[in-house]
């Protein structure tokens, strides 16, 4: 049985080849902003602990600021997770079969997933330009401006997208 969170194929030569590189590489970029957006709401919430529990003050922005860097962190993480084959997948029919029936399962699967990512990017780019155009805020105490936490769901959706493409044009499995 292959497990295919061991395997990133290597890119044919070529413009296609090319953009698979750059998808990869611009995929492995965002991991690591992920885990930065991550690190910073753990560090969010230690400090609200600290406030809240040793110094008895109250919080007004940890708690906000944390669900949107834990958040946008997923968001953008999901093309590494693409890459790499480390989202959960449900795999008994495909591991029963090979050669073209298991790749034309892979590719249907792959252009169900291209095509909701294809629309969450459309519909995430117009939330994010309708809360910069509007001037909307969360309306908690804090009260930031609402585009920036919505900015890594589209990014994200965008970057997931593009890694679609380039695994279909990878073939694989």
């Amino acid at each position: 049985m292959e497990h295919s969170h061991t395997r990133v194929a290597a890119a044919p030569k070529g413009l296609i080849g090319g953009y698979i590189r750059l998808m990869d590489r611009l995929s492995s970029a965002t991991a690591y902003l992920a885990a930065v957006l991550f690190i910073a709401g753990v560090a969010a919430v230690c400090h609200m602990v600290i406030v809240r529990y040793v110094l008895g003050m109250s919080t007004s922005w940890q708690t906000e600021f944390t669900v949107f860097s834990v958040t946008g962190a997923m968001l953008l993480g999901a093309p590494y997770v693409l890459l790499t084959g480390g989202h959960v997948a449900v795999t008994v029919l495909p591991d029963y079969l090979t050669g073209l029936p298991r790749r034309l399962m892979h590719l249907a699967a792959s252009l169900v997933g291209l095509a909701f990512c294809a629309a969450l990017t459309y519909a995430s780019w117009l939330y994010v330009h309708e809360a910069w155009s509007n001037g909307w805020t969360t309306g908690s105490v804090w009260n930031p401006p609402l585009w920036p936490a919505l900015l890594p769901m589209a990014l994200g959706a965008t970057l997931l997208t593009l890694q679609y493409i380039a695994e279909i044009l990878r073939g694989g499995n």
